[in-house]
């Protein structure tokens, strides 16, 4: 490829920002690349093939450790750096903060990059959630209902807005349905680890609502392929969803986790939890939590892994029966192809496996 896009990854030792990074590199589809994030490398939890991307002197990225919700910070990010597209994956990643952390660490991130990006005549990428869309089990499309059914989407879709009001930013969104894949903590995994759980203990693992609530993913190495297909094609001011063609569930993963762990799996079925749900869905979220976290932890000891970013816990605001369902269509019809239409065992073996290489998920339990 002649004329490599030079990029600027914001956030580039997260989940997905590390598996962005790789694939460019990969794929030797970039010039320069320089990464901003406010955690340092070597405790970022890379795999070995990442760390060198950042470490050495003949590594290929320039990192940059900078807080992004400091002004002066981002246009140290920018400088003496001739840039093409900024892809924005910085941001509170965590539910259920305050609207000050969302607005500090979403927000106005979002903005301040887009005012240097737009100082540069660069283009941004702002990577945004399918949460934002109201829920439903009919897959939304990028024209559907606009209602988050999170903070952290709410947050994510004020961004969104307040990138329109940018004067002259060039910006395309993408909304990713549920990411997964080798490095991810937060998607599909605390329900793996949940049932590590019930592997140890040897119960059935039950999950809350039906089998048929909606969860639809998309693999981490699609979203990345993706957000470069985006840069090749641009549309300035166009949003896309990804999402698989998997129609994914909860009684496809609980099928994939009891095939994985050999435990049972069952569902507590609607109208069971809404009688459990109806009084205070905190009470039942913090007592699913108790109930996973102490076996977790006595698990890692007696397995002898000290430390481990990995954890049960789900939060309050993902146990409710809300329904994501995304249509993910709309960018194949630009000719994207995405190369893991289906969550399967493998997959989720893969991602357990990264886990296992960096000592973090006892080996002995697959």
């Amino acid at each position: 490829m002649a004329n490599k896009p030079n990029f600027i990854i914001l956030g580039g030792l997260g989940f997905i920002g590390r598996n962005l990074v790789e694939y460019l590199i990969d794929n030797n589809l970039a010039g320069k690349i320089r990464v901003a994030d406010k955690v340092l490398p070597d405790l970022a939890g890379l795999n070995e093939k990442q760390m060198k991307l950042f470490k050495g002197s003949d590594a290929p990225v320039e990192f940059k450790q900078v807080n992004l919700a400091r002004e002066a910070m981002v246009e140290k990010v920018f400088d003496n750096f001739k840039v093409d597209f900024v892809v924005n994956l910085a941001g509170e990643t965590k539910y259920s903060q305050t609207d000050e952390v969302y607005k500090e660490n979403i927000i106005d991130v979002a903005v301040t990059c887009a005012k240097a990006t737009v100082k540069r005549e660069a283009r941004f990428i702002e990577v945004s959630t399918a949460q934002v869309y109201s829920e439903g089990k009919r897959p939304s499309t990028e024209e559907e209902k606009i209602k988050p059914w999170t903070k952290l989407a709410s947050a994510k879709h004020q961004a969104e807005e307040e990138l329109k009001k940018v004067p002259k930013l060039n910006f395309m969104v993408v909304r990713p349905a549920i990411v997964y894949g080798p490095g991810d903590i937060l998607g599909i995994t605390p329900r793996i680890i949940c049932a590590a759980v019930y592997k140890h203990t040897g119960e059935t693992m039950e999950f809350l609502w039906d089998k048929d609530l909606k969860m639809h993913t998309v693999h981490v190495s699609d979203v990345c392929a993706a957000i470069f297909f985006l840069t090749q094609n641009w549309k300035a001011g166009e949003v896309y969803n990804l999402a698989d063609s998997n129609d994914t569930d909860q009684g496809k993963i609980g099928d994939h986790l009891g095939n994985i762990f050999k435990i049972k799996t069952s569902f507590m079925g609607t109208i069971k939890s809404k009688l459990a749900t109806s009084v205070a869905m905190k009470t039942v979220a913090e007592t699913a939590n108790e109930k996973h976290l102490k076996p977790w932890s006595d698990l890692c000891k007696a397995k002898s892994i000290t430390n481990t970013p990995l954890t049960p816990y789900l939060d309050e605001e993902l146990l409710y029966n809300n329904q994501l369902s995304v249509d993910g269509t709309k960018i194949t019809k630009l000719g994207f192809s995405y190369r893991h239409p289906q969550v399967t065992e493998e997959l989720l073996r893969q991602v357990i496996q990264s886990f296992v290489s960096l000592s973090y998920f006892p080996k002995d339990l697959i």
